[in-house]
């Protein structure tokens, strides 16, 4: 049972500056997805005009490296919308595992956790 004065969920105002936080690091993911995407597509372009041989095996490690790049942020974005929808519906910064509060500085260096630090530390283990 919690005690009286420990609070159960974020208030509206503290939810409206994580808000503000997911939104600023999503548009930067979103621009940090452009840029791979569109170097993608210049490698993809330019694939034809290479010479073939050591160039091609070269084109391909950074093909594979932009797309990775790009699936990494892809998922970064999809995470972020998933904290967006969490704080629309009022539980954003609860833990999913323990129901407590994640820690503010927490949230702020990984906006988009679902686990308090406790809780990630005992899922390693």
């Amino acid at each position: 049972m919690s005690q009286p004065d420990e609070k159960t969920r974020y208030s509206d105002a503290e939810l409206e500056e994580f808000k503000a936080l997911i939104e600023g690091k999503k548009a930067k993911a979103e621009k940090q997805l452009q840029f791979y995407l569109k170097q993608l597509s210049d490698m993809a372009e330019n694939a034809d005009a290479k010479i073939r041989g050591l160039d091609d095996g070269i084109s391909t490690m950074d093909n594979e490296i932009a797309s990775n790049m790009a699936a990494r942020q892809k998922k970064l974005i999809q995470h972020l919308d998933n904290a967006l929808i969490r704080i629309q519906n009022k539980v954003y910064g609860i833990c999913r595992e323990s129901g407590k509060l994640i820690s503010k500085e927490r949230l702020r260096a990984v906006p988009h956790a679902t686990l308090s630090i406790q809780a990630k530390q005992k899922k390693r283990k």
